[in-house]
């Protein structure tokens, strides 16, 4: 066999691993920022998941704040129904829904909405902790389809640069 064509061999074999390598790559840091974003997702619905919990709570103690108890509760069926603009003003309203405990000490008191409270601020640390894990999988992922020679299969294959985040931080976070 001439050495013109073991180089030649040699070369290829080289290309194809890499080819094979970055593919693989960057499929990991796709699915890792898909994982991400699912994982943000979960958080938001265990979220919504505690609101009938606290709006009942609330109901026995604010008895004459019935709109702002129907309200929250209409923002977020229409949130869960895939409404995402109604996400800004369900959070005006369920931030409104928790200062309600300032108004009344029985309500801030009640055993039921003090674990309520911490459960929702546990949530809500575990939803930064997942956008932060979503910012860094993201920039990882566009970093490397975007850096030579990964750009070039990246380009050849279809893959394109991902978002940060496609909602506002002011719908999704909820101050205590």
């Amino acid at each position: 066999m001439p050495t013109w064509l073991i180089i030649v061999i040699a070369v290829l074999v080289v290309i194809i691993l890499w080819v094979v390598k970055t593919y693989n790559t960057l499929v990991v840091l796709k699915n890792r920022v898909k994982d991400q974003w699912a994982q943000i997702d979960v958080q938001l619905k265990r979220r919504f998941d505690l609101i009938p919990n606290l709006v009942e709570t609330v109901k026995g103690y604010a008895k004459h704040e019935k709109e702002t108890l129907e309200k929250v509760t209409e923002l977020r069926n229409a949130f869960n129904n895939g409404d995402k603009s109604a996400g800004k003003e369900l959070n005006e309203t369920y931030t409104k829904l928790l200062a309600l405990a300032e108004e009344y000490p029985d309500l801030k008191a009640s055993e039921n909405f003090l674990k309520l409270q911490k459960e929702l601020t546990k949530v809500e640390d575990e939803i930064a902790a997942a956008r932060r894990l979503y910012v860094n999988d993201v920039t990882n992922y566009n970093t490397k389809i975007q850096k030579l020679p990964f750009n070039i299969l990246a380009m050849l294959l279809g893959y394109k640069p991902m978002e940060l985040l496609s909602f506002a931080t002011e719908e999704i976070n909820i101050k205590f």
